[in-house]
């Protein structure tokens, strides 16, 4: 299995294990020993601190990471034990990796048990006011958010405002003196190989500082449209959550949010955001409270060597658009399905997260020129920018298939039975009536079709980016392509109300 595969596979143990949800007995017990031991660090092996030690970093880091507590909505209910009771699919992940940490006590009422469900994270000081950061899947969903200092002292938090798409959160405490801070570094200047310390309260233990380097840069958990991970493999836990990730000067270079965990321990794969991204999110929070996206409305995918073969282009680069939304940014200004995106606003596009980002960071109602390819043609749009709520992607990737259209295996016939669109298969597949384009009846899997991820049920709807009404012109038009010289042939395909492109080869490769 793949690495990509596996990270899918176990993505919401990654993203939701360093929130730990414990129960009114668990905490106490935590409290406990965070007050009776503080936490100490020793280089693990195989990474050589400066001089031999890491002390100083920790002595002037410590004590500006905090642990952050916050009490959730929690609904009660008659379930039996066995059974979630709140009703979160999440469940069965807390309990696979807590045991009976994460269930309410039977001996409390249900009523009293729904307002102890708490979440334990941590955070760090970045104004000497009492701003801290932390993760936002820490407090989401919190009534109240308590603070505890490194010296111990607990202040009620209020939310100053989060992001959930960057999984960020800005808090604020009152405290009676200045608080110890810890200052941003440069997470651009990170390389693989560098050594890195992570702070936090794993566990609710207390204060833990632990060892590593850099094991990765730029890791994409498809956990959002800005997924740009620092890997790490310095163990962070449970309750890591929203803590720091420092250099070896002692600036923070990352947020460290996210694990991999098939057993609910570290197993030396952790994941941070880095600092230059957390930077410029956190300070939009701390001046509005919220972030507006900017929007665009289109559905993109990568441009794979096959696709920029099959539609002529000299370099496999730029963001291919695969679906333009109904009204949107891009519909007014007329982008169309199969332009592929190689600039905007200035910025140059390689793949579709370039897009995603240049997009977001772009205020609602600006007015961006985008640079697109179409028939063999460069070409200039004007797009009045809009803004993204929740309920809209800015300009997401459509991955269903992707990894498979990069897979191709070639052959002389692609390996497809297609029918045409009948009342009947109209019918029995719910197809509105202005539905066209040819079924996927049968793929042959020692086909290139079968390899480059075409399934049966899918509807070919164009063809090399001409649109196609019929089984026989589909048939038709990729004979041509054939014909043509070319090495593969695009298939616009619709599989599940959405549209992606696919390209497969004509010849083994």
């Amino acid at each position: 299995m793949s690495s990509l595969n596996i990270l899918r596979r176990h993505r919401v143990a990654a993203l939701l294990g360093a929130a730990l949800i414990v129960s009114p007995l668990a905490v106490s017990a935590l409290r406990a020993t965070n007050h009776a031991q503080a936490a100490t660090m020793t280089p693990v092996a195989g990474v050589a601190a400066p001089n031999g030690s890491f002390a100083p970093i920790v002595a002037t880091d410590k004590p500006a990471v905090v642990t952050v507590t916050a009490l959730m909505k929690a609904q009660p209910s008659d379930t039996s034990d066995d059974t979630p009771s709140n009703g979160n699919p999440f469940d069965q992940y807390f309990h696979q990796f807590f045991g009976d940490q994460g269930r309410r006590s039977p001996k409390t009422p249900p009523q009293e048990q729904a307002q102890r469900a708490e979440a334990l994270g941590s955070g760090f000081i970045v104004a000497a006011d009492g701003t801290i950061v932390t993760n936002n899947h820490v407090v989401d969903g919190a009534v109240s958010i308590k603070v505890t200092l490194d010296d111990g002292t607990e202040l009620p938090a209020t939310l100053v405002g989060r992001d959930a798409k960057n999984d960020l959160a800005v808090l604020k405490i009152k405290a009676d003196k200045p608080l110890p801070t810890v200052k941003w570094g440069d997470s651009d200047k990170l390389m693989t190989g560098d050594q890195v310390l992570a702070i936090g309260n794993p566990f609710g233990i207390g204060t833990t500082v632990t060892a590593g380097i850099v094991s990765a840069r730029g890791r994409d958990l498809h956990s959002g449209p800005f997924d740009d991970f620092i890997q790490i493999d310095a163990p962070i836990n449970h309750g890591n959550s929203g803590g720091p990730l420092v250099d070896v000067n002692g600036d923070v270079v990352g947020v460290n949010t996210a694990i991999y965990s098939p057993n609910g321990g570290s197993v030396g794969v952790g994941f941070a955001i880095p600092s230059d991204q957390a930077q410029k999110v956190v300070a939009k929070l701390m001046k509005d409270g919220s972030i507006q996206y900017g929007y665009l409305g289109v559905q993109i995918q990568p441009v794979t060597p096959d696709v920029a073969s099959a539609i002529g282009l000299d370099h496999s680069s730029g963001a291919l658009v695969s679906q333009v939304n109904d009204g949107s940014p891009a519909a007014k200004a007329g982008v169309e399905t199969g332009d592929v995106i190689t600039s905007f606003a200035g910025q140059e596009i390689k793949d579709p997260k370039d897009l995603s980002r240049a997009v977001a960071d772009v205020s609602p109602g600006a007015k961006e020129t985008l640079d697109i390819w179409r028939n063999g043609k460069d070409m200039a749009i004007s797009v009045d920018v809009g803004s993204n709520g929740d309920d809209v992607k800015t300009a997401s990737l459509d991955d269903s298939g992707t990894p498979s259209v990069e897979q191709g295996l070639r052959s002389p016939a692609i390996g497809l039975g297609l029918m045409d669109i009948t009342p009947d298969i109209r019918q029995a597949m719910n197809l509105p009536v202005n539905q066209h384009g040819a079924i996927v009846a049968a793929v042959n899997p020692d086909k290139t079709a079968s390899a480059a991820g075409i399934q049966t049920g899918d509807i070919i709807i164009a063809v090399n980016q001409a649109p196609v009404k019929t089984a026989r012109q589909v048939t038709q038009a990729i004979a041509q392509a054939g014909k043509s010289g070319k090495k593969s042939v695009l298939l616009l395909v619709e599989r599940g109300g959405a549209q992606i492109f696919v390209a497969v080869p004509f010849a083994n490769g």
